[in-house]
């Protein structure tokens, strides 16, 4: 889904970390990648459901982020699943690492795109959903769905 007027470009959303998560706040970070990590992101061949930020001696990594190989590439090829450095103001990292040692809060990956032509990721404070309140956002959803149906068969 591109929007033109912004130059945004979705590459990869992450729909499981809203289940499993209650986002609490969000941040907008770049990636510092190689070549070869832009062209794979470039065709889609990203992977962020295992991935996880955290910050480490003052500065936010991305763990866990998975970007498959370039198949143009040569020796020089980037590691699939290192850690990347994520691009953040410093006091950005300072509010986030207050937050993080609070108990029970992560940074998990909402989705990767582009902005203007730079790789960005949004990265959202969150903390873990327990199992009943899955259980309370499928209802909820299902209901939802339920009421569009009903309306959608009334209206005809």
């Amino acid at each position: 889904m591109a929007d033109k007027a912004n130059n945004f470009q979705d590459v990869v959303v992450n729909k499981k970390a809203r289940f499993d998560y209650e986002v609490v706040d969000t941040f907008e970070a770049g990636l510092a990648l190689l070549g070869t990590e832009v062209k794979s992101v470039r065709l889609k061949k990203v992977s962020i459901q295992e991935a996880y930020a955290t910050i480490r001696n003052g500065e936010a990594f991305i763990v866990g982020m998975n970007i498959a190989h370039y198949e143009m590439g040569n020796r020089f090829n980037h590691e699939p699943a290192r850690d990347r450095k994520l691009l953040l103001h410093r006091q950005e990292i300072k509010r986030l690492t207050g937050k993080l040692k609070e108990r029970g809060y992560t940074l998990v990956p909402l989705k990767v795109y582009f902005k203007n032509g730079k790789v960005k990721v949004l990265l959202g404070l969150a903390r873990g959903k327990a199992q009943y309140d899955k259980r309370k956002t499928i209802q909820k959803r299902e209901a939802d769905r339920e009421m569009q149906r009903e309306i959608k068969r009334h209206l005809k």
